[in-house]
């Protein structure tokens, strides 16, 4: 069964390369193959190799962990690759995340790739208690944002191929149900913070509508423009999960709001743009 995203693109001849198909990867891999893409999928398990084939994907194992590193050359053969592997949160995994960036590029520098897609975060311009969009300078606050903003820097230091940066609200759908954040937790702070967050389906949106428009060398935010408060978000998703409601303190701390100004994706008709109507539905 398609995925109700994908679109019949005529006359496709593209070959994409997804490295990371994890929650995000893995579905974008799939609206790619039916949507006509031949796609390559890569994971650092074996087993996961079963499920890519499944899908039409053509696995491929690839790690780029110290003293495992191990690729085939070919995967890289392609005419965009996608790179999809958020940091762990620990400051102990940031170097080792920016040595793996630092290796995917000099794979793809020696495969002679075009065009590289690389899925970062909007952590990256941390609670700066104002509206950010891409033309403001990030500022990280946590260890993972602060690899994540190294990973791109070291993307715009190059010059043998285009970059193009997503940078992802907070994830929600599939197996990511909001009801279960802060289910039955009390003095939840910040409760007067507005939400950024973003739907898979919008995710997916955003990544086919680059490929359509061509719309690379980038930077995008890709954010729902609807931001409730985490009170009023929380509290609803909660209930609507059927689990014990948190309570959060009445406050507001330290927040942002983000959105986007650059076009074409700024135009994008985000399909999830009003939280509560979602999870009325």
């Amino acid at each position: 069964m398609d995925h109700p995203i994908a679109e019949k693109a005529e006359n496709i001849k593209k070959t994409i390369s997804i490295l990371g198909c994890g929650w995000y990867g893995l579905e974008l891999a799939k609206v790619l193959t039916q949507s006509g893409y031949r796609v390559k999928g890569s994971s650092t398990t074996t087993e996961k190799l079963e499920t890519l084939s499944a899908h039409q994907i053509e696995p491929f194992l690839v790690n780029f962990q110290k003293d495992e590193e191990h690729y085939d050359p070919s995967f890289f053969q392609s005419d965009i690759l996608f790179v999809s592997i958020p940091p762990k949160r620990s400051s102990a995994e940031q170097a080792d995340f920016c040595y793996k960036i630092e290796r995917i590029i000099h794979a793809a520098k020696l495969n002679h790739v075009k065009q590289l897609v690389f899925i970062s975060s909007i952590a990256v311009y941390g609670d700066v208690n104002a509206e950010v969009n891409e033309w403001s300078i990030p500022q990280p606050e946590t260890p993972s944002a602060i690899a994540m903003l190294e990973a791109e820097n070291m993307l715009k230091n190059q010059n043998d191929f285009t970059y193009t940066i997503i940078r992802f609200a907070g994830l929600v759908g599939p197996n990511r149900d909001p009801g279960r954040f802060f289910a039955g937790k009390t003095d939840v702070p910040n409760g007067q913070a507005p939400i950024n967050l973003i739907h898979l389906d919008d995710c997916i949106g955003i990544s086919l509508n680059l490929l359509k428009n061509e719309a690379f060398g980038h930077t995008y935010n890709a954010c729902s423009p609807d931001h409730p408060s985490k009170q009023t978000f929380y509290t609803a998703a909660t209930l609507k999960a059927r689990l014990t409601p948190p309570v959060f303190k009445d406050e507001l701390l330290n927040w942002k709001i983000v959105s986007s100004i650059q076009a074409p994706l700024a135009n994008y008709n985000y399909i999830v743009s009003d939280w509560i109507e979602w999870l009325n539905k």
